[in-house]
């Protein structure tokens, strides 16, 4: 198999494989990459030499590759990103508070807030506030707005904000709902963040709590949708993504912005739903 994955690789970066056998090429790799069974030394040498050529730009900016290719770089990054997790996603911090968060997906909440300036933004899953806290001070800066984040376990030593409230209950009870429900300003935006229990009975609850909450042109984000084998966490079971892909199905006022996805590493792919309608 060596061999074959060797010639492959010259026979693409001479531009030599069609597109039927690019697809094949990418099936093969996959394949290789995610054996149960450990590969020898050499077969990994293999692998990665066939995964190097699959796609080599010699300048930028260049068209994206085709999308088979695109979405087996991408996949397989976003695995080594999540399961590697003590030097990724657990070693990031805001302002000092461990902050459970892909990167690029922080940068897009700080932009969709900038656009909307959102009256209220309704967290839930709140850990030890570290996103909390980083879109607060975003609404800050805007001079305008509150974050509400809710969990039931209280975390000690959580940050303090003047734009951000804590409630402690699950965020599918009706008081807790009814509580941030409550907050929302007249004419104001409102954006909702959904990252606390990932089963897919509870994640669907929240959607069905929060969906009327968010205003036409905002956003509705559904975090963690990369599990249960989306491509990371195959043994997870049904969580995020199935809830959305209900949701969808039967709510025909939101969705997926792929373009919060333009980054290509996202915690949330097909998670970013907004809301038709508005100017947001």
């Amino acid at each position: 198999m060596a061999p074959a994955l060797r010639t492959a690789r010259q026979r693409l970066e001479r531009d030599a494989l069609g597109p039927a056998a690019q697809q094949a090429l990418s099936e093969l790799m996959v394949s290789y990459l995610e054996r149960t069974d450990r590969p020898t030394e050499r077969e990994q040498r293999a692998i990665a030499t066939a995964f190097d050529g699959l796609w080599n730009p010699r300048r930028q900016p260049v068209p994206e590759p085709p999308g088979h290719v695109r979405d087996t770089i991408r996949d397989q990054f976003h695995r080594l990103y999540y399961h590697v997790s003590m030097r990724t996603w657990k070693d990031t911090w805001y302002r000092g508070i461990a902050t459970y968060k892909c990167p690029t997906d922080m940068w897009v909440y700080q932009e969709l807030v900038d656009q909307l300036c959102p009256g209220l933004v309704v967290e839930t899953g709140t850990f030890r506030g570290g996103s909390a806290l980083f879109l607060a001070d975003r609404l800050e800066i805007a001079g305008h707005g509150e974050v509400v984040t809710v969990d039931v376990d209280v975390q000690p030593d959580r940050p303090s904000h003047p734009r951000l409230t804590y409630l402690e209950g699950s965020s599918v009870d009706p008081s807790i709902v009814e509580q941030i429900r409550s907050r929302i300003g007249e004419g104001e935006h409102v954006l909702v963040i959904l990252d606390s229990d990932h089963s897919q009975a509870h994640v669907a609850a929240e959607l069905r709590a929060y969906a009327d909450m968010v205003t036409p042109g905002s956003y509705l984000i559904v975090e963690d949708t990369n599990v249960n084998g989306h491509p990371a966490a195959p043994d997870h079971g049904p969580g995020p993504w199935e809830a959305v892909a209900d949701f969808l199905a039967e709510d025909d006022r939101f969705e997926v912005d792929e373009r919060a996805e333009r980054y290509f590493l996202t915690q949330n792919p097909s998670g970013f739903l907004r809301r038709r309608g508005g100017d947001g």
